[in-house]
């Protein structure tokens, strides 16, 4: 089997820094006013900012709606890390 057909689709939709709008999305790990974690179909998903809270959340559907002010989106594991990255998440995340 390829990778295309293991690979689902995950959009991510920010409007001028202040509401990001994330398909994908299989659970919420943490989250605070600063920092989002999220299980994603590409792996998870680190998102900081301020005074982020969430809008929408429907893990049915995989989508996910943040407001606040959005610094950086990162993904911490899946295709470009190394292995021992993954096996670090993989410990805290077991």
């Amino acid at each position: 089997m390829n990778d295309q057909a293991k690979t689902k689709r995950q959009e991510l939709k920010m409007l001028n820094r202040k509401l990001l709008e994330i398909s994908g999305v299989s659970n919420v790990e943490s989250f605070d006013n600063e920092e989002f974690l999220l299980d994603t179909d590409c792996g998870f998903l680190a998102i900081k900012g301020q005074n982020l809270h969430i809008k929408h959340l429907n893990l049915e559907q995989g989508l996910v709606a943040i407001e606040g002010l959005v610094h950086s989106l990162a993904y911490l594991d899946g295709q470009g890390t190394t292995v021992k990255s993954k096996g670090l998440f993989g410990k805290l995340f077991k």
